[in-house]
């Protein structure tokens, strides 16, 4: 198991972590003081516990907020889907009974005989 040294607001954390994770940890850890050390300008040094609680619920709450959004965008998206799949199928039944309407006419504009020819043939299938 690999470890990172992480500081935050001046002080010094060593961190476990998987192999390979190093370097994203190192990032969150540069982030984190980065929040914490707004925080203090903003509010002054409270004490490290109460600066990291309310660290913790200032990222916590960003998280919330991107996940909504992430869930507003998942919901949009799905319903653009929906339309595109409707506006193909659409498409798809238009082609179809134009098609059919093209038989159909081709159908009407038949001969006589060759269309009486059929209807017998059709009938004699019947009895």
């Amino acid at each position: 198991m690999a470890s990172v040294s992480v500081t935050i607001n001046g002080r010094r954390y060593e961190i476990a972590c998987d192999e390979g994770q190093e370097a994203q940890l190192s990032r969150l850890g540069r982030y984190v003081d980065d929040r914490v050390r707004q925080l203090a300008a903003a509010v002054g040094q409270l004490g490290d516990t109460r600066l990291m609680v309310m660290t913790s619920l200032l990222l916590a709450d960003e998280l919330s907020e991107k996940n909504d959004e992430l869930e507003n965008y998942k919901v949009e998206h799905n319903a653009t889907v929906r339309e595109r799949k409707d506006e193909m199928l659409a498409e798809k039944l238009d082609r179809l009974a134009q098609r059919i309407t093209m038989i159909a006419e081709t159908l009407d504009d038949a001969p006589e005989d060759e269309k009486s020819d059929e209807n017998t043939e059709s009938n004699q299938e019947e009895g």
